[in-house]
């Protein structure tokens, strides 16, 4: 045997053991600290515990406020800090984006609790896990119609709440997005000249989202389609239209001015708004 072999065999003893065993004992020493961890949670007062949830969430340690919430209930299931810890719990899940873990939380809550005077909130926060959850109009829009069906919830069992107020507010967005993906839909049909399927999404912003900013350009686009397939008068009913409900629109401007281009009309748009009525009256005219 060479020096190098004797050297190489006498590295090879001084480095520490590795593999299954070792692995195995290193599980070993892990559960036995979690054990005693677990064990010492179990001694600590249900109010201290608590406590310790707020002081994480107030510190923005969103999983270690999860945990002491979760290990609250745990310990202290029939206590009364549990549903608190419960719903602080959906908080935290909330505020670090486990928007969906935090639903899934208040959906047991307001199972468990449904004369909790927290109640409203915990309407209140489901919907915005939903809220939270919409993306932009070129994809699914599942979320938004969960959060809208969720926001009005909140609206009709709390309808003096201040969470109501708020709700009403993102009912409102929720709709505008609903709008704003049917006329991106309708749009990419005109674009390929797919006029029947885009007048049925105009129509449907017009019929169903007619509060929302996108019922002008709807509008607008009816009339445009109209005068692109040769129904002049369809055109100028569905103008008039918008003439009556937003006659400082940009889009009843343009309307008015395809209008004169194929000399169906002539002069300046009107700029006289008719009596709130005219609007659901108007719709026989087009529909």
């Amino acid at each position: 045997m060479t020096l190098c072999d004797r050297r190489d065999r006498t590295a090879a003893f001084r480095r520490p053991p590795i593999g299954a065993a070792w692995l195995l004992i290193a599980a070993l020493l892990a559960a036995c600290s979690s054990s005693s961890d677990d064990q010492n949670i179990a001694k600590i007062p249900v109010e201290q515990l608590y406590n310790q949830g707020l002081d994480a969430l107030n510190a923005g340690r969103y999983k270690l406020a999860t945990k002491r919430f979760d290990q609250l209930q745990s310990n202290y299931p029939y206590s009364a800090w549990a549903a608190s810890a419960q719903l602080m719990d959906a908080y935290a899940q909330y505020a670090s984006g486990k928007f969906s873990d935090s639903a899934a939380t208040l959906d047991r809550f307001i199972q468990l609790h449904p004369t909790s005077k927290d109640i409203a909130y915990a309407y209140y926060l489901r919907a915005l896990d939903f809220y939270e959850q919409i993306v932009d109009v070129q994809r699914d829009q599942k979320n938004t119609q969960l959060a809208l069906a969720a926001l009005k919830e909140v609206v009709n069992r709390f309808p003096d709440s201040a969470y109501a107020r708020d709700a009403r507010f993102k009912i409102d967005l929720c709709l505008d997005h609903l709008a704003g993906q049917e006329m991106s839909i309708g749009r990419w049909y005109e674009s390929q000249h797919l006029y029947a399927a885009a007048i049925n999404r105009y129509q449907r912003v017009v019929q169903d989202y007619q509060m929302t900013n996108m019922a002008p350009e709807a509008l607008y686009r009816l009339t445009e389609i109209y005068m692109l397939i040769g129904m002049p008068d369809q055109a100028k009913k569905t103008a008039s239209v918008l003439q009556h409900n937003y006659p400082n629109s940009e889009w009843y401007r343009d309307s008015w001015n395809l209008l004169v281009d194929d000399h169906q009309v002539s002069g300046k748009p009107v700029g006289e708004a008719d009596n709130a009525g005219f609007f659901s009256r108007a719709f026989g005219w087009i529909f």
